[in-house]
């Protein structure tokens, strides 16, 4: 989020009128962030003037209160701690808690319960903690309670890192680096929640609350649309499952399958028997299901929605991110160039079958699907391995159906002007 700043930081102090474009743009609109006062108090820690430093071009001073521990800690905090909005009389929101605003909104249960699950970076429980904290006591007059789960990518999940050159990646210290796999580590914790269903984002995907009310209404029908398939599903499989099917049956839930799953249905199976075709039909439809929501793609950065054809020759819906493609195949750079949408991981997952039992989600993920992604550490160019993504390879045998949703429930934050956006201001 603070790449390009902190490149700008760990070079030399640069002269006066001689600032990067970066910088002056941030000297500039510095007051317009949720986090300036703050920023201005751990200046006046040291005796230090924020819009003195502002006016004579003090970038390097403020952003070593900004980005290191003698001040806020930005380059080193999760995103999540991050103050994105700014609301009256001073106060402000972290993602988190532009989050836990948004649960209680749209998956409020009957007995006022709003449940939450976080994955967090490891060593910072306490702040998370104290974000969570506040949001509760601001709620606790409406009666709604929230019930916030919490864990962390697990460290054996960590792949080594490599040079531009293919070599170990040394840190400063000379030290092997070693990165996170990827969000597709964490479909260990997302099976370890034991839910009904769950509404999968992005920690940064948060708007203003004066704009939320898209949000809100796309939400609850993403949600209502994956419960309205389950119903159809599960009847379906219960039908299959007690063998008390005709053959005009098995020929409406074909039907169903290829109208409403768009699943592939080979020629072949048409002609067997009608014992065959309930086996067939049976194991496509038990299957974890995932209804994404999908925007028009305005070049975002990141994967969106694809045909995919299997080493079997079976074509399936799939999140295909840009690092699978290769684009040096003029084929495939012509389909991923045509793409219409894009994926902003607004995804609602059913993750129990007709029987009420929870899925084991490891036995649908694709393992043929790791690749390598360009990253950064300290300023240097970097690849990475990462484990099949969590909404790519490792939900690739789910059955998918995807809804456009509108650009209005799409304000990701990637970098920190991100947060000048029209979107993140009050």
């Amino acid at each position: 989020m603070f790449q390009g700043l902190l490149q700008q930081f760990e070079t030399a102090p640069l002269p006066p009128n001689d600032e990067a474009m970066t910088s002056s743009q941030f000297l500039t609109e510095l007051h317009r962030f949720a986090f300036y006062d703050d920023l201005e108090a751990a200046l006046r820690v040291e005796g230090l003037d924020i819009q003195t430093c502002t006016a004579q071009r003090q970038i390097h001073k403020i952003l070593e209160h900004l980005l290191t521990s003698r001040g806020l800690n930005y380059a080193n905090l999760p995103k999540a701690l991050i103050k994105f909005h700014r609301y009256a009389a001073g106060y402000c929101r972290t993602p988190l808690q532009e989050h836990m605003v948004d649960a209680a909104e749209h998956t409020l249960d009957r007995d006022n319960v709003v449940r939450v699950h976080f994955t967090i970076s490891a060593g910072y429980e306490v702040e998370v903690n104290n974000a969570i904290e506040e949001m509760q006591e601001r709620y606790k007059a409406t009666g709604i309670q929230y019930r916030i789960t919490l864990s962390h990518q697990h460290a054996s999940t960590d792949t080594i890192a490599v040079d531009t050159d293919n070599r170990p990646f040394r840190d400063r210290h000379h030290r092997l680096l070693f990165r996170p796999g990827g969000h597709g580590a964490l479909l260990e914790n997302l099976q370890a929640i034991q839910a009904d269903i769950v509404h999968l984002n992005n920690i940064d995907n948060v708007v203003h609350g004066r704009l939320k009310d898209d949000t809100y209404t796309y939400k609850r029908a993403l949600g209502g649309y994956l419960v309205t398939l389950q119903d159809q599903i599960f009847t379906h499989l219960r039908r299959l499952a007690a063998g008390q099917v005709s053959s005009w049956q098995i020929e409406r839930i074909f039907t169903f399958a290829k109208e409403n799953l768009l699943l592939s249905i080979p020629k072949d199976i048409l002609g067997r028997s009608i014992s065959e075709q309930s086996k067939f039909l049976f194991a496509k439809l038990n299957r974890p299901l995932r209804v994404c929501g999908v925007v028009k793609n305005l070049g975002e950065p990141g994967g969106g929605p694809f045909w995919t054809e299997s080493a079997e020759g079976d074509l399936s819906l799939q999140i295909v991110e840009r690092a699978q493609v290769d684009t040096s195949a003029e084929r495939q750079r012509a389909i991923l160039n045509a793409s219409t949408h894009f994926n902003p991981v607004d995804v609602v997952c059913g993750m129990r079958d007709y029987q009420g039992r929870p899925f084991e989600l490891e036995a649908f993920r694709d393992q043929d699907t790791y690749f390598i992604s360009h990253k950064t550490h300290e300023g240097r160019p970097l690849k990475a391995l990462e484990l099949p993504g969590l909404w790519n390879g490792a939900m690739a045998r789910w059955n998918t159906v995807f809804v456009e949703v509108p650009l209005s429930t799409f304000n990701p934050v990637k970098t920190v002007f991100d947060l000048l956006r029209p979107e993140h201001q009050p």
